[in-house]
């Protein structure tokens, strides 16, 4: 895989410790000139608002930095909190981990 993309595939949930160690990590990869990053949820169980917060600062570090970011396979929880406060309009979002790979191809 390119250099300049980077993946991570978090487990768990996403709370202000989970969201807090996302940002960290993305933060250390767009430092190291990192311009397209995915977070691939599909180990993920749960994400509270603290979580969704977390998130949210980290795409504006990203964007900031003039970066990407793409999440794909969430579950059916983040995607109803998403939704209900509208952050599905805001990420970008795909399916699926084979969806990121054809984008980048």
């Amino acid at each position: 895989m390119n250099e300049s993309i980077s993946v991570f595939q978090p487990e768990g949930i996403i709370d202000s410790v989970g969201g807090n160690q996302i940002r960290q990590d993305v933060g250390d990869r767009l430092e190291a000139g990192v311009e397209t990053i995915l977070i691939d949820l599909t180990n993920i169980s749960f994400m509270d608002s603290s979580g969704l917060g977390a998130m949210v600062v980290t795409l504006q570090r990203v964007r900031s930095k003039g970066a990407k970011l793409y999440l794909c396979s969430l579950n059916d929880q983040i995607k109803i909190i998403l939704e209900l406060t509208k952050m599905d309009k805001v990420f970008d979002i795909l399916p699926d981990r084979a969806a990121f790979d054809a984008l980048i191809a």
